[in-house]
């Protein structure tokens, strides 16, 4: 993820999640070395982006988002294999993501990909209030 990618992101956001990232926050992520954001995109226009924070050996994964209008395509995986595939890189341990128990399609492709449910945030999302399910995947 560039700078130049921070408007379709922060638009994905508005899309995907009921707290959206604002512009500023997002751009923050671009100039913080334990930041590890990628963009997915389809015909040169990105539709997807995906991140985490890496301290010490362990990542923690904190968004994934496709805009709904592409959903279905890969999207999200492609993003998921590329952080996989950047712990594993830089020596990581783990990584670990939290996601709420009613979205059953992330939580699937999150076991899809080796995560396993390790916990639970009682009232971990607002908007509507809802638990998340802590999910880690040993690298």
């Amino acid at each position: 993820m560039t700078k130049q990618d921070i408007s379709a992101c922060e638009a994905i956001e508005r899309a995907c999640f009921s707290s959206p990232w604002s512009f500023a926050e997002l751009s923050k992520l671009c100039e913080n070395p334990l930041a590890c954001y990628y963009t997915a995109a389809e015909d040169g226009e990105v539709v997807g982006y995906g991140g985490m924070y890496c301290v010490l050996d362990e990542g923690s994964i904190n968004n994934i988002g496709v805009l709904p209008q592409y959903r279905r395509r890969g999207a999200a995986g492609a993003l998921l294999d590329a952080l996989i595939d950047s712990g594993c890189k830089l020596g990581l341990s783990r990584l670990t993501l939290e996601v709420r128990v009613s979205n059953t399609a992330a939580i699937s492709l999150y076991r899809s990909r080796g995560f396993s449910e390790v916990g639970l945030r009682k009232n971990f999302y607002s908007n509507p209030r809802e638990d998340g399910i802590i999910m880690e995947k040993k690298l």
